[in-house]
């Protein structure tokens, strides 16, 4: 609690400071002062005159500005070794030849598109197979039923006692479920179907037809055009609800987590902190399951995965519960006591709290003010804030009141750079900011990527981490296609290795891992970066240099 008054302090004196300079700033304030007041720049200041320089002068003075600009973006700190200069050249290479290709026919440059018309080209191009290579470091922003592959859903479903509910006639699911018999009708308003054993579905209508029709409903894939974000985030959600009855099958919910975090090793990531409802589990002998067992399985299911010799990779994974953020006061109250709960019993899983669900259509957290204050200090905040295109709105204002109840990172921020008090703070107390850039085209807040606000945390060093939301429901990796979209689309075209690192090391750094935990992690990271570079430069474990392209290597992959 102490923590937060002091933020709270903290943010009264900078709105102070704040007032008192706008009394005394000039009215008209002159460009030779303007580098000055904006940062440490006074060997760039000292050069500029009232009168127009001499062309030396000049390029002089425009390679300072550039050098102090570049000195003040996201990686600019770290230094490269000879191995990551080499290894940087050909990433450079890759990236370059891309961007210029789009600078000739700028409705041809992926990121300037939807990423469901190009991900089938994004998937060839020289670059993203590099970056399926690179030890990415953590996802510290996705939610635990949108985390594994389409295929891995696909192949669940082929599990026996799995029913069907569809329409009269038509190759359909209104729902999914797990049972001995035929389970009861709905009643759900609207859902008019009739159960069937999935396995006799696939028999009359043929195991391809069936699994293209269930890959088709669970992602958004392919569809690019909605009415608007709500939309978007109504056919978003009823994915959710269809998966419900695969994966809240008990017997099922420890193994989709297992495969997930398979595909997440692969793609490069180390660690992951994902966000749950911790739903209700079932199985078919009626079992009474609480929220508790739900953890208990993730943390069994956790070890038995970390136990593994081929995962030794991999540092760990923890949860962040993350209820509905549409209930009342007494439904909080209800939430504050189960998260209580967990600390008790699971301490080392639990990373802190969260609330979900569409900002826009749910309740802002200034709702929930009181209650969210009873929660104990030892548990940390990691708020969804900011995750919309209305300034102004309940919505837009959840970045305020994420920071004044001391959120350690901010879930999306997409609006962040409408609120200079509350952006400058973000940098001032090391508050990361959970980008997914896939998710925010996905769900409409922006079209082209080289629009994203990102771009300007990138060009002013804020503590940035990438993350995937809900990959599953994109039909993308769970990292590498949001490395590919942050580094050759948002970023500037001279961000180079060392934003690649940066971002891998602030995933571990911003993560909830305690210090001794972080140094351990990093130990690992490192094991993976060595072999990256290693893969990069055509060294072959043996120490002999590889004269295979990378495009062959990896193709298939």
């Amino acid at each position: 609690m102490q923590q937060r008054y002091n933020l709270i302090a903290l943010l009264s004196l900078c709105l102070c400071l704040g007032l008192a300079e706008s009394r005394t700033r000039p009215k008209a304030l002159p460009i030779t002062k303007y580098v000055y007041t904006t940062g440490s720049s006074s060997h760039v200041e000292s050069l500029l005159g009232t009168s127009r320089p001499s062309p030396e002068a000049y390029k002089t003075v425009r390679n300072a500005f550039a050098h102090y600009e570049e000195s003040r973006s996201l990686g600019y700190d770290l230094e490269l070794d000879s191995r990551e200069v080499q290894a940087n050249e050909t990433i450079m290479k890759a990236k370059i030849n891309e961007y210029a290709e789009g600078e000739i026919t700028p409705h041809l440059f992926n990121p300037s598109q939807h990423i469901f018309k190009v991900l089938d080209a994004i998937n060839k191009t020289e670059l993203f197979q590099l970056l399926r290579h690179m030890p990415k470091g953590a996802v510290l922003h996705a939610h635990d039923t949108a985390l594994a592959s389409t295929k891995v859903l696909i192949e669940l479903t082929y599990k026996a006692d799995l029913w069907i509910c569809q329409q009269t006639g038509d190759l359909s699911a209104e729902a999914m479920r797990f049972a001995k018999e035929k389970p009861a009708a709905l009643t759900d308003a609207g859902q008019n179907c009739d159960w069937s054993l999935l396995s006799d579905v696939r028999r009359e209508r043929g195991a391809e037809a069936v699994d293209e029709y269930l890959a088709e409903r669970l992602t958004l894939y392919p569809t690019t055009d909605f009415l608007d974000n709500n939309d978007a985030w109504t056919k978003f959600m009823k994915i959710f609800a269809l998966l419900d009855g695969l994966l809240m099958y008990a017997p099922v919910w420890g193994e989709y987590y297992y495969k997930a975090l398979e595909e997440f090793l692969a793609d490069g990531v180390q660690y992951l902190e994902f966000r749950t409802l911790l739903p209700t589990l079932y199985d078919l002998e009626g079992t009474v399951y609480t929220p508790l067992d739900t953890v208990r399985i993730y943390v069994e299911t956790l070890n038995d995965f970390m136990s593994k010799s081929e995962n030794s990779a991999f540092i760990g994974s923890r949860m962040i519960y993350a209820p509905l953020r549409n209930t009342d006061t007494e439904g909080m109250l209800g939430y504050i006591n189960t998260l209580k709960e967990i600390k008790e019993k699971y301490p080392d899983f639990l990373a802190g709290f969260d609330l979900v669900g569409q900002e826009e259509l749910g309740k802002p957290l200034n709702v929930f003010i009181d209650q969210l204050l009873q929660v104990p200090d030892d548990i940390d905040f990691y708020f969804h804030a900011g995750e919309t295109n209305w300034f102004g709105s309940t919505t837009d204002e959840n970045l305020i009141d994420a920071l004044l109840l001391g959120t350690k990172r901010i879930g999306h921020g997409f609006g962040l750079v409408k609120h200079p008090v509350v952006l400058d703070l973000v940098k001032k107390l090391n508050v990361a900011i959970e980008v997914s850039p896939v998710s925010n085209q996905v769900l409409q807040l922006v079209s082209d990527f080289r629009n994203h606000p990102c771009a300007q945390f990138f060009a002013d060093g804020y503590p940035v981490v990438i993350s995937s939301d809900d990959p599953s429901f994109w039909k993308a990796t769970p990292l590498s296609h949001d490395f590919y979209i942050a580094f050759l689309g948002i970023a500037s075209q001279h961000a180079d290795l060392r934003l690649l690192k940066k971002l891998a090391l602030n995933s571990i750094q911003y993560s909830s891992l305690s210090a001794d935990a972080k140094y351990d992690a990093l130990s690992k990271w490192q094991m993976k970066w060595d072999e990256f570079l290693d893969y990069v430069n055509n060294v072959s474990p043996n120490g002999a240099t590889s004269y295979s392209s990378h495009g062959q290597s990896i193709i298939g992959t």
